[in-house]
């Protein structure tokens, strides 16, 4: 069984590999290996990770897709959702997540057991969709509520905005300044293309 395993952190300031002794843990106590890690710093509100879709490119039939949770993999509207998902049940990916339990029965091998893969595979399909909606719904209701915090600190004139990273953005111009494509910056610098775009726009 081929394991690979998915970490992100949605910003650049936050550490996509906290979960990876959690989610090398849990492999161990199955008995099996991590054969390939993922990590980036990317929205999973954005369908623009080119770690995922290298993930994706990479699998084969059978492996799992071994994430902490299924908003680590997505917090996408329902549209990209589904094509996200219709690209991972083609290459036949089991999608694992460590805080849904009835996930964990994908790092069993059911060869031979054509019934109980095929129940399974049902159960947790239906349950993945339930997170992956319920994701994306926690997802916009953070978004109001900072919406709704930032309007509130204009009106009292507290709203400072943004700070600017300094060193992440001398680091992208570096880079592009240096002849790397948008998506080999952002692999570099750790940060989305979006980001990258932003930065180089400015400087335009």
């Amino acid at each position: 069984m081929f394991v690979r395993t998915y970490l992100r952190a949605s910003t650049v300031e936050q550490d996509a590999s906290r979960a990876r002794a959690a989610l090398e843990h849990f492999a161990t106590e199955r008995g099996q290996a991590i054969a390939s890690e993922y990590m980036e710093n990317a929205s999973g509100a954005s369908v623009d990770r080119p770690e995922l879709m290298r993930l994706l490119k990479d699998a084969r039939n059978g492996d799992v897709l071994l994430v902490e949770s299924i908003d680590r993999l997505s917090r996408l509207p329902g549209t990209d959702w589904q094509k996200l998902k219709a690209a991972i049940d083609s290459k036949g990916l089991r999608i694992v997540a460590l805080d849904l339990p009835t996930s964990h029965q994908g790092m069993k091998d059911t060869k031979g057991d054509e019934f109980t893969g095929r129940m399974l595979a049902a159960i947790n399909s239906m349950l993945v969709e339930m997170m992956a909606a319920i994701a994306r719904k926690d997802y916009e209701q953070r978004r109001e509520r900072q919406a709704q915090g930032i309007e509130k600190a204009k009106a009292e004139g507290k709203y400072q905005g943004r700070p600017v990273d300094a060193d992440l953005h001398k680091r992208v111009t570096e880079l592009l300044a240096a002849g790397l494509g948008i998506r080999a910056t952002a692999r570099h610098a750790a940060c989305s293309t979006t980001t990258v775009l932003r930065i180089r726009d400015i400087n335009v």
